[in-house]
């Protein structure tokens, strides 16, 4: 990014926005345009603060990574793996969008792929639907079919993201087989 300084950013319940020089975080498919300003959500707050690319404040008590963690996990008691997965997939230059919408933890697009409404090449489409899941963690056959189907639907691939207890992801991706 060109930004040399971290930009100000302002914590509200559940997201964050930067309201001034925000372009080249929206250029890197940061967040989400909005009435002149950049919304982030939690997540991305969390992977661009520990980068040292905005500062997150609410009114005048700055938000360090450790305090905007422990805000986001009074919302969301999963967001510390989902985190993991998030600065993994980013560090490995894809680009990672919420999957909320699609009733997954993420959504993933090839490097480079600018993400847009409306009419798309095959290219810009969801490559992924990613859910992240530790590796205690449980999933019922209902659960590994639907998100299957899901994938499927979209022309996806599903890929759960297995998270250690040292914080190392793994992926599994899970296929649909028609006999």
């Amino acid at each position: 990014m060109a930004t040399e300084r971290p930009l100000a950013a302002s914590l509200l319940t559940s997201k964050v926005v930067v309201a001034r020089r925000f372009e080249p975080l929206a250029e890197r498919n940061y967040g989400k345009e909005r009435n002149g300003r950049l919304e982030l959500g939690l997540i991305e707050s969390l992977y661009l603060v520990e980068r040292g690319k905005i500062i997150v404040s609410r009114g005048k008590v700055r938000h360090p990574f450790a305090k905007l963690m422990a805000a986001g996990l009074k919302i969301d008691r999963r967001i510390h793996e989902k985190y993991l997965v998030y600065r993994d997939l980013r560090d490995r230059g894809l680009v990672v969008k919420t999957g909320f919408k699609f009733g997954c933890d993420f959504r993933v697009y090839q490097r480079g792929v600018g993400v847009k409404r409306g009419p798309k090449a095959p290219s810009e489409h969801t490559k992924w639907i990613v859910y992240a899941l530790p590796e205690d963690g449980t999933c019922s056959f209902q659960e590994l079919s639907r998100a299957v189907r899901l994938a499927h639907s979209i022309r996806a691939r599903m890929l759960w993201a297995i998270v250690d207890n040292e914080g190392d992801v793994t992926y599994l991706e899970a296929i649909r087989i028609k006999p």
